[in-house]
């Protein structure tokens, strides 16, 4: 093992020793209850299988044979998830034919970032993680289920639902992806003409049939954002069916490996000798190894929130000095659209999940000891599944890349570091993601515009305003104040200043998409606005450092001189109000910091 990994592993268990032994203990004290369904009265009991066929009825009241739970985040407005529809039915079927059943515990919401950028359901995406979350607690709470299958995707959903089971950490559980959609236009072609459209060179009809043919199918966004982040790191933890990340949906394969999944979860519950619950297989390593894999493949910013979040659920205490000192010594292996030109299909098509686990486990980057569902040993899942005929199997991953121009081995990265680092200040702490900046742009000093609003940006852009270097600041965007909406919808203007040559970035208590790309961006930053943080003080002409080499992000003043500054205060009534945001109040009223992963109820 690497010693930086072992080190950054040694540091998180003892600072997690205290809350880890609390969570296992919660853990061990539901186990020792028993199978759920021995402690219901025969009134519970008959409520829990009333629907269910005479074969089920009679397996589930003999308590000799595991009953599946299915979360599902399935509905046909997200691309990523239309192909959830039918796996309750073919779940149900498998399990049978394991002489188990399975039942439809509870449904969670599932909403998409890109249909709500830049509009007000975007300010509900954050928290929607934590209604996810408490969804999968209550789909779970009937004391019927052995162990539960998770089907979901995309940007918050996998994370509320990892959270949600670790609330039942006593259950095995196994995650269930649909896959990506084939490749469309190209990703860079589509940003090219967001950046025209910006500049009024094409119009609305234009733009909308770029977009159109770039997502025009059922299955995940094949950027390499959020949504696909989740799925890559869902294999390093071990929570997939090996190598199940990126399949497409709707075809023979995608099918065997839900199959899979189902016959797996059927053995390794507590009636038989294989336990394998999912407090015992999310641990200090798997989490190391998660961000680990997170670096190496240049993932989304958004997993600088949510993973903390998870690893808290677990009873672990993460923070972004062990994302940038692992940032540090891992090799950036991919690129992926935006740290490149490729899509999620292409990096599939060249080795995908099996190479870089493969590359990260010889090179000493990932913990090879874990438990993983698929069993003990992470190299199960450096292998990739393919077809004998009907029947399905696992190859060894190959040794090379079939295209190093978009994933390449451990010795020959395309850089010796991951790209996301932690900067520190007089403004607080933020992250910056690197991979996607080149490197002549990641020191900016420069006058500070200061926005209340995102919409302002945009405005300020039409009228020219923005011709200069210049530091966007957009505060009053952070987890208390209008739940931490991405600003991603600000990406194309940025980016066309500095495509003419001006030095532009963005500092923000807000977030950005997973797809961070070229423009350096500090983001999260805390203390943020509504908090009365530094970032409420500035004022338009201060001279401020974004320095991403160094690690730092200043405003030129004397630390007295700023905080002698009155805060500016902001009537957010505005945003509290109307789609369904006066619902979610809670919410930002007990918002933890993005170092503490935003949550609501830690």
């Amino acid at each position: 093992m690497h010693p930086a990994v072992v080190k950054v592993t040694d540091r998180i268990r003892q600072r997690s020793e205290a809350s880890r032994k609390v969570y296992l203990d919660k853990c061990d004290a539901m186990r020792r209850r028993g199978p759920q369904r021995g402690h219901l009265s025969c009134s519970n009991l008959a409520h829990g299988f009333a629907a269910c066929g005479d074969g089920d009825k009679n397996r589930i009241r003999l308590e000799e044979a595991a009953n599946i739970g299915i979360v599902t985040a399935y509905n046909d407005m997200l691309s990523a998830h239309k192909p959830l529809e039918n796996y309750p039915e073919l779940i149900r079927q498998t399990a049978a034919a394991m002489g188990c059943s399975a039942q439809v515990a509870g449904g969670v919401p599932a909403m998409c970032d890109g249909v709500t950028q830049g509009m007000e359901g975007m300010e509900l995406s954050l928290f929607s993680r934590d209604n996810i979350a408490m969804g999968t607690a209550i789909a779970l709470s009937h004391s019927m289920f052995d162990a539960a299958l998770c089907l979901g995707v995309c940007d918050k959903i996998i994370p509320g639902l990892m959270i949600g089971s670790l609330s039942f950490g006593h259950l095995p559980v196994i995650m269930v992806p649909g896959g990506p959609m084939h490749s469309g236009l190209a990703n860079d072609e589509k940003a090219r003409v967001r950046q025209l459209f910006a500049e009024g060179k094409v119009g609305q009809e234009e733009l909308l049939e770029a977009e159109a043919s770039s997502y025009h199918s059922e299955g995940t966004c094949t950027f390499y954002g959020t949504a696909n982040s989740n799925q890559m790191l869902m294999e390093a933890m071990g929570l997939h069916v090996p190598g199940n990340a990126f399949v497409p949906p709707n075809n023979t394969l995608r099918e065997k490996l839900t199959q899979a999944a189902v016959e797996r979860i059927c053995k390794i519950t507590d009636l038989g000798p294989n336990y394998t619950p999912i407090s015992e297989v999310v641990d200090e390593r798997c989490i190391v190894n998660a961000l680990v894999t997170l670096m190496a493949t240049g993932g989304s910013t958004n997993h600088s929130i949510h993973w903390i979040a998870i690893a808290r659920a677990a009873g672990i205490i993460i923070d972004w000095h062990d994302y940038e000192d692992l940032s540090h010594i891992t090799p950036l292996l991919c690129r992926i659209y935006p740290n490149g030109t490729a899509d999620i299909n292409h990096f599939h098509a060249a080795g995908g999940t099996g190479f870089v686990i493969s590359q990260l486990l010889n090179a000493g980057l990932l913990h090879g000891d874990v438990k993983t569902v698929w069993g003990e040993g992470l190299d199960h899942y450096s292998r990739m599944p393919t077809l004998a005929g009907d029947t399905l199997q696992w190859q060894p991953v190959q040794t090379n890349s079939a295209d190093e121009a978009v994933l390449r081995s451990a010795d020959k990265p395309f850089a010796p570091e991951g790209g996301m680092k932690l900067l520190t200040g007089k403004l607080g702490r933020s992250i910056i993601k690197t991979s996607a900046v080149k490197p002549e742009q990641r020191i900016v000093e420069a006058p500070a515009v200061v926005f209340n609003r995102q919409e302002d940006i945009k405005a300020a852009f039409d009228r020219g305003e923005l011709e200069k270097d210049f530091i966007a600041v957009v505060r009053f965007q952070g987890p208390r104040a209008n739940g931490m909406p991405e600003l991603h919808k600000l990406t194309p203007y940025l980016g066309v200043l500095q495509e003419r040559g001006f030095k532009v970035a963005l500092v923000t208590d807000g977030r950005m998409s997973g797809a961070s790309g070229k423009v350096p961006a500090a983001i999260h930053l805390y203390p943020e606005a509504i908090d009365g943080g530094p970032i409420a003080r500035l004022q338009d002409g201060d001279i401020l450092r974004l320095d991403a080499e160094a690690g730092t992000l200043d405003v030129l003043l004397s630390a007295d001189e700023l905080a002698a500054r009155p805060a500016t205060v902001m009537d957010l009534s505005g945003y509290h109000d109307g789609y369904g945001r006066d619902l979610f109040s809670s919410m930002r009223a007990n918002a933890g910091t993005p170092e503490q992963g935003a949550a609501s109820f830690y």
